[in-house]
């Protein structure tokens, strides 16, 4: 009998080794390795193995780069914050995968589309591999769902799922909660090891492009953020889409990270209720509901979450510190990017931090990352360094250069308009781009250099007579 060959993969990244080490050496991580035979996985035919024939292969059509560009047909799924993140609905034929923390309404969320997809007549099928079917009835019961023609098993292995969803007619939409769930027969791994997982995705994937189907997996979320198992998941997938938020607060967002058939970075904001998750149509005005204009140290971002422009609000605390390394919190933001505008304020504009400890946190637990909150973020610290109110009627917006100049940003008449329509009248910004339109009546103050802003604050936040112009 021939001898199996073992390997031993790293269940956060999935390097191999040959032998069994303490410490992987791509991640990091220790004690990460477990030992997998090496065996066949669905589809290895093709390729052949050891002592077997290669299969002769096909030859495969060639086409030219021009021609006719057919649009993917798509599925929507009723719920306007969804079809947004994933580019106007779900693409026939691609494979999803949705990751969030265990709580965070992931299943609800999917459950509900599943739903409003099989009361408009798509065939729908949920499997689910943590749950038992009675379960699933009882949060479907709740959430008002219980009348809706879903298709339902609880069931992990994928040679069982595969051959149900190809009996009879191939279905519309299928869910998979969760990828770590699934085995296959062909791999001699525990669930949720790295081999599993990649094998199950790989089958599913298969069957979306072959079936037509709509594919839709659940992934866990590590405790760094990133989806539990091998990142080749993540490139298998046409998209990939974050739930992001916590159990201190009522709101969701569903954030795409990757999308093939539509644009990344778009985020869709929801609100938990005990019916399931409410679509949120104004973000804006939900982060900035319980705003106090009178405190120093806050300052109101305009800011952009893929298409769609949103304003909250940037909240920092300076103390004075006992310690002899001054503390650094942020909430957020990047912690480097923080650094680097405190860095840039005390060597270009003389404001000094070096005595203090600084808390930085955005308002309403969500994440920014893009760079053009470094204005309001600095306006947000000199503000409570100096224990200045910013004023209720304006926003900042802009991007900080290591030099102190302040560049300009992308989309800023669709950000003026926004904060115009939430009552603002005034906004911090750098100079107008080449090209760019006004777009709102909101009176714009221009600042060139970072020093200009940390003037108008020590000065006591605007002008007199600026504040007369905007308030007409």
């Amino acid at each position: 009998m021939a001898k199996r060959s073992t390997t031993f993969v790293c269940q956060t990244c999935g390097a191999t080794s040959p032998r069994w080490v303490g410490k992987c050496e791509s991640c990091g991580e220790w004690n990460s390795f477990v030992e997998e035979v090496a065996g066949g996985s669905i589809g290895t035919s093709v390729f052949g193995q050891k002592g077997r024939p290669m299969r002769k292969g096909r030859v495969v059509p060639l086409v030219a780069l021009s021609g006719e560009i057919e649009q993917a047909p798509r599925l929507a799924s009723g719920i306007a914050e969804l079809d947004r993140v994933t580019g106007g609905g779900f693409v026939r034929g691609s494979a999803l995968l949705v990751g969030g923390d265990p709580g965070i309404g992931k299943s609800t969320l999917l459950i509900q589309a599943a739903a409003t997809l099989a009361q408009k007549g798509a065939r729908v099928v949920y499997i689910s591999g943590e749950e038992a079917v009675a379960q699933v009835r009882l949060r479907a019961e709740r959430l008002g769902l219980a009348s809706a023609p879903v298709s339902l098993a609880a069931e992990t292995s994928v040679e069982d799922i595969l051959t149900t969803l190809q009996d009879g007619p191939a279905p519309d939409f299928v869910v998979i909660d969760s990828i770590q769930t699934l085995w296959s027969e062909l791999v001699e791994a525990g669930p949720g090891t790295v081999a599993q997982v990649r094998t199950a995705a790989q089958a599913m994937v298969r069957y979306a492009k072959e079936s037509g189907a709509t594919v839709v997996l659940v992934g866990h979320v590590t405790k760094d953020g990133s989806i539990a198992g091998p990142r080749v998941v993540e490139h298998m997938v046409d998209a990939v889409l974050y739930f992001e938020g916590d159990g201190a607060r009522h709101f969701r967002v569903l954030r795409s990270v990757k999308n093939r058939f539509g644009p990344t970075d778009e985020i869709g904001v929801f609100e938990m209720t005990g019916l399931g998750l409410k679509e949120v149509p104004n973000p804006s005005a939900l982060f900035m509901g319980e705003r106090d204009a009178s405190a120093a140290g806050a300052a109101v971002f305009a800011g952009m979450e893929g298409t769609r422009p949103m304003l909250v609000e940037i909240q920092a605390l300076v103390a004075p510190t006992s310690l002899g390394t001054p503390r650094r919190a942020v909430v957020g933001w990047d912690g480097n990017r923080l650094s680097m505008i405190l860095a840039v304020l005390e060597a270009h504009c003389g404001v000094r931090f070096g005595q203090h400890d600084v808390y930085l946190a955005v308002a309403g637990g969500l994440r920014i990352q893009e760079p053009a909150a470094d204005l309001a973020v600095a306006a947000a610290l000199v503000s409570s360094l100096a224990g200045v109110p910013l004023g209720h009627d304006c926003v900042y917006f802009g991007e900080v250069s290591l030099s102190g100049a302040v560049r300009p940003v992308a989309h800023a008449a669709s950000r003026l308009k926004e904060a115009e329509k939430l009552g603002f009248v005034r906004a911090v910004a750098p100079k107008a781009g080449a090209g760019e339109s006004a777009g709102a009546a909101i009176k714009r103050a221009q600042v060139a250099q970072l020093v200009d802003l940390v003037t108008r604050i020590a000065a006591g936040g605007v002008p007199e007579r600026e504040r007369r112009a905007a308030h007409g």
